[in-house]
């Protein structure tokens, strides 16, 4: 599983692509529970590269802005990530940074948007909140 640093790391970078606003965001949503759940299933392979990726993304953090990444605030977190996603970075990545940004935000979508059953989408938040209704034909409410 994922350390307690690489835990912090993976909540902060969740709610950076899906922050919290008046719906819950990715890690209030169960997203998180919904990965770690993933990572004793179909994504256990996955698990070294997001080791890697979020230490990285740690070391990243603290030669930029000599803080860790959850420390930063939410603009300077943006900031970094856009640079990720640009593949722009400072510190020598395990991994092709580019593609571990595009891979977490892939998960997290899954997760907050999948079937509550998978941990994820806790209480059906991401549904209410795009308006799908289960069970309604098309999903959609009347």
């Amino acid at each position: 599983m994922l350390s307690p640093s690489q835990l912090t790391t993976l909540r902060s970078l969740m709610d950076r692509i899906i922050p919290p606003d008046e719906d819950p965001g990715a890690w209030e949503a169960g997203v998180g529970d919904y990965l770690t759940r993933q990572f004793a299933g179909d994504l256990r392979d996955s698990l070294p590269t997001y080791r890697a990726g979020l230490d990285a993304l740690e070391a990243e953090a603290l030669l930029a802005a000599h803080q860790p990444f959850a420390s930063l605030p939410a603009s300077e977190q943006d900031a970094l990530l856009r640079r990720i996603e640009a593949g722009e970075v400072a510190h020598p990545w395990p991994i092709d940074p580019a593609q571990f940004f595009q891979t977490v935000v892939q998960h997290v979508a899954e997760g907050y948007y999948s079937d509550p059953g998978n941990g994820g989408n806790r209480d059906e938040a991401a549904w209410r909140m795009i308006g799908f209704v289960p069970g309604r034909p098309e999903g959609k409410a009347p």
